[in-house]
């Protein structure tokens, strides 16, 4: 057991910082996405649908991401591009939707409209 666990963590010493960060987000956002109901044909009807662990996840993804910019290169515009995605999809979702500045993770992100 222990050579198996030194072998695992050998291997993500070996994967680039902006791998791991990239994927964390990734993660992240196929989490907000499912929350939102996004993967189901009509997402107001979806079983998997919770708003509030939605903002959660998002937050977290808003915090990664404006932490981690300087550091994701090419990926930056992609990734930012989904985390505002989610965000309006949550706003839309959302039967009283928050202000502008005040939605799951403008407090790192600014407002999304």
């Amino acid at each position: 057991m222990t050579d198996e666990l030194d072998s695992t963590v050998r291997d993500l010493a070996d994967v680039p910082a902006i791998e791991v960060i990239s994927r964390a987000a990734v993660m992240l956002m196929s989490s907000a996405a499912e929350k939102l109901g996004l993967a189901d044909s009509d997402p107001d009807l979806s079983p998997s649908r919770d708003l509030d662990e939605a903002r959660r996840v998002i937050t977290a993804l808003a915090g990664l991401v404006t932490a981690s910019v300087e550091y994701l290169g090419p990926h930056a515009g992609p990734i930012r591009e989904g985390l505002q995605s989610l965000q309006r999809a949550f706003r839309e979702a959302s039967a009283h939707p928050d202000e502008p500045g005040k939605g799951p993770g403008e407090k790192y992100t600014g407002p999304v409209y």
